[in-house]
């Protein structure tokens, strides 16, 4: 049986998370520092449990980054990860190759589609987590122009509004 590893995002800290309580090994980003505020209680929490050697920083290699993105743009999330975002990904795919069990642990929609369609194992605290995987498309509301998930621009090239997203594909959440 492998070894768990648990991944935190920034949703982890601000839901409540507390990375004392569980004996797993656990890692996160350092661009998860960057989004909690240092004098709030998330961002108490994620200080004690990096003082206390409870969860470890790691930046993910640059291959899985660039994995994560590729998988991002198939399913049209990539416009709505941040860089925090993008990084617990990759760091997962990383400790997966490396021979761990990694789990991401996020109320992220984003971050859970794209896990799943790297097939990294997520799990939420607040809310009930994805049902389904889904592939996006961009498409205009007004002139109801198709754009692919990747387009680059915030606004339709036609008449200039701005873009919006709805699924072009559901499918059942593959097992990890």
């Amino acid at each position: 049986m492998k070894e768990k590893a648990i991944v935190l995002d920034t949703s982890a800290f601000i839901a409540g998370y507390d990375p004392l309580a569980i004996p797993e090994k656990q890692f996160t980003v350092p661009e998860v520092r960057n989004e909690l505020n240092t004098d709030s209680m998330p961002g108490v929490r994620f200080n004690a449990a990096v003082d206390n050697g409870k969860v470890v920083i790691i930046k993910p290699k640059d291959s899985f980054f660039q994995q994560v993105l590729e998988a991002s743009k198939k399913v049209g999330d990539m416009r709505y990860l941040s860089e925090a975002d993008m990084q617990v990904l990759a760091l997962a795919l990383e400790l997966k190759d490396g021979g761990l069990k990694a789990v991401i642990v996020t109320d992220d929609y984003s971050i859970q589609n794209v896990a799943n369609k790297i097939a990294v194992e997520f799990t939420s605290l607040m809310t009930f987590g994805i049902k389904q995987r889904f592939n996006w498309i961009l498409y205009c509301p007004a002139c109801y122009r198709k754009y692919p998930p990747d387009y680059e621009y915030e606004s339709c090239e036609v008449c200039g509004t701005e873009l919006k997203r709805k699924p072009k594909k559901k499918r059942r959440l593959s097992k990890v």
